[in-house]
């Protein structure tokens, strides 16, 4: 199917994945407020896009725990605004969803056709998210993804920024990291690279996109700290030691049925290679 990467219009855009994009219609909080039915409509009218990547979301889980009103108007009712409109114009619907979705208990990776059972308001909301994609298309992609990397020293407010934020401080020796948690990361930049192949094979249905490979939180800051500050002590410790207000499953590790993104390794490597390291050296020789 030849596809005009023109006419694809991107909610969220100026977010951590987003900021990959170097094609379509992009659109932000600003210039589009997915909660607002009638404003969703208009914009979508406007741009008549061919498909629709809907990026916007709120991706703070303990912001969703304090707040399940707004988890799940944004993640909810304004991915249901988003399927209306992709219904009205014929347009698919590409919606990223997240492993968060899954009750965490299975001792091995979670496949497509596993069943959902969220275990707290971000995953609920997300999930609802994925109801409501499902129920009003027939031509659509739901990508789960979990532990998302991307977005420089700018638009990164994830584990990546939180622990290079700790390391920064040369006073620092040792950092801690929970090692009873295991997920998959995903690096923001190789999943926009993959929604452009899907689109353009025009697959349809559910599928899960990380990065491969299945470890822990404190394996991603042990690879972190190599790279930048090897002399840092990484300390292991268990996820109660941090007191979050969401619970947090112990897997959310994922397995895809199409191999299309690479091992977990060389996508952080480039990610600090090439949005990390400069910033780090350049405020080093200031």
């Amino acid at each position: 199917m030849a596809i005009n990467f023109n006419k694809i219009l991107i909610t969220g855009a100026n977010g951590m994945v987003g900021s990959y994009a170097d094609f379509g219609i992009k659109t932000d909080r600003r210039s589009l407020d997915i909660t607002d039915l009638k404003e969703v409509l208009a914009v979508c009218r406007k741009y008549n896009p061919e498909a629709i990547i809907h990026l916007a979301a709120e991706t703070d889980v303990d912001r969703c725990e304090r707040d399940p009103e707004y988890a799940y108007m944004v993640n909810g009712i304004g991915t249901y605004h988003m399927a209306l409109a992709a219904k009205e114009l014929g347009a698919k619907l590409i919606y990223i969803s997240t492993a968060g979705v899954f009750d965490g208990t299975k001792e091995s990776p979670y496949n497509e056709e596993d069943e959902p059972n969220p275990q707290n308001y971000y995953g609920h909301s997300k999930f609802f998210g994925e109801l409501a994609v499902k129920g009003m298309l027939k031509n659509y992609l739901i990508l789960r993804v979990c532990w998302m990397i991307g977005g420089g020293p700018e638009k990164d407010q994830k584990f990546v920024a939180k622990i290079i934020n700790q390391i920064k401080n040369k006073d620092v020796k040792e950092i801690r990291a929970v090692n009873d948690q295991i997920g998959s990361p995903t690096f923001g930049k190789d999943l926009l690279a993959v929604i452009k192949i899907l689109l353009q094979k025009d697959e349809r249905g559910i599928f899960h996109m990380p990065n491969t490979g299945i470890v822990s939180r404190y394996d991603v800051a042990k690879f972190i700290i190599d790279s930048l500050r090897p002399e840092v002590k990484v300390i292991p410790v268990d996820s109660s030691y941090f007191n979050l207000d969401a619970k947090r499953t112990k897997n959310e590790g994922l397995a895809s049925k199409i191999n299309l993104m690479r091992p977990w390794q060389e996508a952080l490597k480039e990610y600090l290679e090439t949005e990390w390291k400069p910033v780090l050296l350049k405020n080093k020789n200031e």
